[in-house]
């Protein structure tokens, strides 16, 4: 795949995500070895190669961090708390 090509896809799918800062969502990730992890969360912000889920957990606050190229190999599944709609795919 051409680098320039891998980059626009990446920025693109980094657009998507950056709409839907703090919106509550759902996440299901593939951790490997049949283990997957399905949270939900605030999309609490973006930066160059990552974005942020705010995770509360009894009286815990944590927060998870996965690159966009998680989300383009679907290792990481990003959608709307309320839907159906995938964030991240293009």
């Amino acid at each position: 795949m051409n680098k320039n090509k891998s980059e626009n896809v990446l920025t693109e799918i980094r657009a998507n995500v950056d709409s839907f800062v703090g919106h509550e969502v759902m996440i299901k990730a593939n951790r490997g070895r049949r283990k997957c992890l399905v949270k939900e969360g605030v999309l609490e912000k973006t930066h160059q190669n990552i974005f942020v889920i705010k995770i509360k957990e009894n009286q815990q606050v944590r927060r998870l961090s996965y690159s966009y190229a998680d989300l383009l190999t679907d290792t990481v599944e990003l959608k709307l708390k309320n839907g159906d709609k995938k964030i991240g795919v293009i």
